[in-house]
């Protein structure tokens, strides 16, 4: 890709942050499309249509949530919430919005692109690969898509992420260590929270209420698909 095609939405009303940010993104190969506000965010993004978007979360006419939730409307880019605030229920409010990642200020700026490249690895397009049958799902590895009954059930690219990954390893014990590295990458070794809170997500969409739990807890250690 040339510089232009990649590219990167950087939403915040602190001009520091956005400077460095700026800087960190020029070294790293990419481009920005810069915006202080919500409104501001989705014009230019739907005008410039970039291959990522990290969104702050507080902005002055209102959340970098709405921001997720706008490009969510029409886009599967990935996008990494900014926070100055590091708890919980924030992230999960961020990752149930669309958000692909939360990183928290200050940032490293190694830490920053590590996510960012690892978000875009997420989207990169793979060689072909078979559908697979589990439960009662049909999943195409090499699409992306998931269905039951010929009914498609809708994935965001981290929870199918994780489902392919418990697909590759059927009836195997897959550490929380081990989930975070290849489905998010190194940056995120120890964010079990983030990974409790997709894991709890996907669950919801492939699993029924009156079937078995297809993905087991394996508590203090991880998870297994057991279908």
């Amino acid at each position: 890709m040339s510089a232009p095609d990649r590219a990167v939405l950087v939403v915040d009303d602190e001009p520091r942050i956005v400077r460095a940010l700026r800087v960190l993104l020029r070294d790293a190969g990419f481009a920005t499309i810069e915006a202080g506000t919500v409104a501001d965010a989705l014009d230019r993004a739907a005008l410039h249509a970039p291959v990522a978007a990290i969104v702050d979360v507080m902005l002055p006419d209102g959340s970098g949530i709405d921001v997720a939730r706008g490009l969510r409307e029409w886009s599967d880019l990935p996008i990494l919430m900014l926070s100055a605030q590091d708890d919980e229920d924030g992230k999960v409010a961020a990752l149930e919005a669309g958000a692909d990642d939360y990183v928290t200020k200050p940032f490293g700026p190694r830490e920053i692109v590590a996510r960012l490249h690892a978000a875009l690895r997420r989207t990169t397009p793979e060689g072909q690969e078979p559908v697979a049958r589990v439960g009662g799902l049909e999943i195409d590895l090499a699409d992306h898509r998931v269905s039951r009954d010929g009914v498609e059930i809708h994935l965001t690219r981290t929870e199918f992420a994780l489902l392919r990954e418990f697909v590759r390893n059927r009836g195997k014990l897959l550490t929380h260590q081990h989930l975070l590295l290849h489905v998010w990458g190194a940056a995120y070794a120890d964010d079990t929270a983030t990974l409790r809170t997709h894991i709890a997500n996907l669950r919801r969409k492939v699993e029924t209420p009156d079937g078995p739990r297809m993905i087991r807890t394996e508590t203090g250690v991880g998870y297994r698909l057991v279908v």
